[in-house]
């Protein structure tokens, strides 16, 4: 048995879970609404507020989708009952960011300033205050879109070993390299 498969998710008050025939979950929640295919093969159900999931036999794949599957149905209860927050902070001399909507402005040093445009499921916010580092704050009920859309904005200047610059996670340690020294 997974370890993790075999866990049961709790469902909080106000999330509502459904499940079709065609094994398809949906997951309703306060702060918005994901839907999710499980493999034909896997058993969902609800009793009592919890939701569980059984595999039909003992094979590896059906091993290996027991614990995916778990997962991302949690993430999904989480998603829509507390959502996920991630921060970003641009370290450098001149880094700026800004956001209209749902476009984002960077200015990283390059010769133009990059504009990304950000899926409507995503929150965003942006604050830029004197002495410290531009920050972007990113709000999202699904964490794999969150996550992808942190990894494509980071990719734009990931931060260097040497002078720490670039765009890196609030509170991420970057390894230093100590640069030249002196030949003698």
């Amino acid at each position: 048995m997974s370890r993790i498969g075999k866990l049961p998710i709790t469902v909080p008050a106000g999330v509502a879970v459904t499940i079709d025939d065609n094994n398809k979950v949906t997951v309703k929640g306060p702060k918005g609404e994901m839907h999710q295919p499980i493999s034909l093969g896997m058993k969902v159900e609800t009793k009592d507020g919890e939701l569980t999931i059984e595999r039909p036999n003992e094979n590896k794949e059906s091993r290996a989708m027991h614990g995916l599957y778990r997962s991302l149905l949690n993430n999904m209860v989480i998603g829509v009952s507390e959502g996920f927050r991630k921060e970003l902070e641009l370290v450098g001399v001149g880094y700026r960011v800004t956001n209209n909507g749902q476009i984002l402005e960077l200015s990283l040093g390059y010769t133009h300033n990059i504009l990304i445009e950000l899926p409507e499921e995503i929150k965003v916010e942006t604050k830029m205050e004197r002495n410290k580092s531009p920050l972007i704050i990113l709000e999202s009920c699904d964490k794999q879109l969150l996550g992808q859309v942190c990894a494509k904005i980071r990719s734009f200047r990931k931060p260097e070993p040497y002078k720490g610059k670039g765009v890196r996670f609030v509170g991420e340690q970057v390894r230093r390299k100590s640069g030249k020294t002196a030949a003698k």
